[in-house]
């Protein structure tokens, strides 16, 4: 479904439609009014693990070019902006001296917002961990969770009474296992171990994040970003569905899971609990504690099959084969179907609150020619998960609201600036903003609301 004003009449209409960043990725000025180093500065400036060893020193500038971003921002005609906030430039050194002129800026952030009717939807990490805690361990340390609170209730205390809804963490899974297991992404380890310590400790954070939230802005909307995956079997063998099962456990059960129902799956904590840090009295009872909205970042489906191997760790899978032949520039499958089995699974298995899309789009790197960006395979992505978001709608399920990923091309993590998700083009030579066709076709739909009194049945 193309014609953006029929897909929006799929839509409730008070349905938000919104576009997302994140600081690291956005903001440069990593050394500005205060700044001190994250984990992701570290790691983008040592060799082989960035590529290019790009890094975000500049990114996209908009620390510098706020009001001209949040401009770019009101003319795409969306009604919310999900942006992130730089723990480095809040506590440079993750605990001791508060940092005002951190603070100040994302004063003008939030005010800007609101002077342009944007609703503001903050997230507290995404990722760009103050270096200096990494030196007592990072998140494979209990102590960051504290800091952490102190970081929320600070952050609460200055911009709470003008936000519309905070997020405590985004993916936790990337800051987790792809940190920590798989080494993709800072601080780059490689170790289970470490890993299971992240784990618990990035839930608990969650959990004193929300206490925070709680004690110092009660009446703002608090949540966590997960992305959440759609885990496909290779086949419908016994093997492989028990894979399925387990990849569930290791992937979305030990967020899910302590969030929602205060325990780790059965499955996981029988296989790897002796290898997890100690839960103290009272840890479950803090992370379980009830949110009033989450949101969901899905971008591609992930398929497995059993791994026979005998010394095979829990969840014991290994990769399976594309189904779909069409694959972004970053080589993941579109498979838009995938977006609503997996909230009508999600919500098959726990008790959810209501959910946001808080991520979702694709990546391709058209450049600019004759003044346009043409990206139709990125209008059609939009398009055909938009319209598998209407399914999930039609279908009863409580989604509220949709952002797309991203706002502008900018620092893509491990791969640097060579792939490029945005909705407006980004050139880093000039930092010129073009938007690109699918940009145009956003704001044509985003404009389509708020639409009378209009709701879905």
């Amino acid at each position: 479904m193309i014609d953006p004003q029929k897909l929006a009449d799929r839509f409730p209409g008070d349905f938000v439609f919104g576009v997302a960043t994140a600081a690291f990725q956005i903001e440069g000025a990593s050394r500005t009014d205060g700044r001190k180093p994250s984990i992701w500065d570290a790691f983008a400036n040592m060799p082989g693990r960035v590529f290019g060893r790009h890094n975000g020193d500049v990114a996209c500038d908009h620390y510098n070019r706020l009001d001209d971003d949040l401009d770019l921002i009101r003319d795409m005609g969306v009604s919310a902006y999900r942006f992130s906030i730089a723990w480095p430039r809040i506590f440079p050194d993750g605990t001791g001296p508060l940092n005002e002129k951190g603070l100040d800026f994302y004063d003008r952030l939030v005010d800007g917002c609101k002077a342009r009717g944007i609703k503001t939807f903050a997230t507290l990490y995404h990722w760009d961990l103050p270096l200096l805690l990494a030196g007592d361990g990072g998140w494979t340390a209990r102590s960051t969770a504290y800091a952490f609170q102190r970081y929320a209730r600070t952050v609460m205390a200055r911009l709470g009474d003008r936000l519309d809804s905070v997020a405590t963490f985004n993916e936790p899974w990337c800051s987790v296992w792809l940190s920590h297991l798989y080494g993709v992404h800072a601080p780059g380890e490689r170790n289970l171990d470490a890993a299971l310590h992240a784990l618990h400790y990035t839930n608990l954070a969650h959990g004193l994040g929300m206490d925070a939230i709680r004690s110092e802005a009660p009446n703002v909307p608090a949540g966590i970003v997960l992305n959440a995956h759609r885990i496909v079997p290779d086949s419908e063998s016994d093997a492989d569905r028990a894979a399925a099962e387990r990849a569930l456990s290791f992937h979305n059960g030990v967020f899910f899971g302590p969030c929602i129902n205060g325990a780790y799956p059965e499955d996981f904590m029988a296989a790897l609990g002796d290898r997890m840090p100690k839960i103290e009295v009272g840890d479950m009872a803090a992370i379980s504690q009830k949110m009033d909205w989450w949101g969901l970042n899905y971008y591609t489906p992930m398929r497995v099959k059993d791994d026979p191997a005998p010394d095979a760790v829990f969840p014991a899978v290994q990769g399976a084969p594309f189904v779909s032949d069409v694959i972004t520039d970053i080589g993941w499958e579109v498979f838009p179907q995938a977006l609503p089995d997996l909230i009508g699974e999600l919500y098959a298995r726990y008790d959810l609150p209501p959910c946001y899309i808080t991520e979702n789009g694709a990546c391709y790197n058209m450049e600019v020619e004759g003044g346009e960006v043409d990206d139709q395979p990125r209008l059609d992505y939009y398009a055909q998960h938009l319209d598998a978001a209407a399914d999930a709608i039609t279908k009863g399920y409580p989604l509220h609201g949709y952002f797309a990923w991203s706002l502008m091309d900018n620092f893509e993590w491990a791969e640097g600036y060579r792939m490029r998700f945005g909705l407006v083009h980004v050139d880093y030579e000039t930092q010129v903003r073009t938007v690109k066709k699918s940009g145009k076709w956003y704001r044509e739909l985003a404009g389509a609301f708020p639409r009378g009194n209009h709701k879905a049945g």
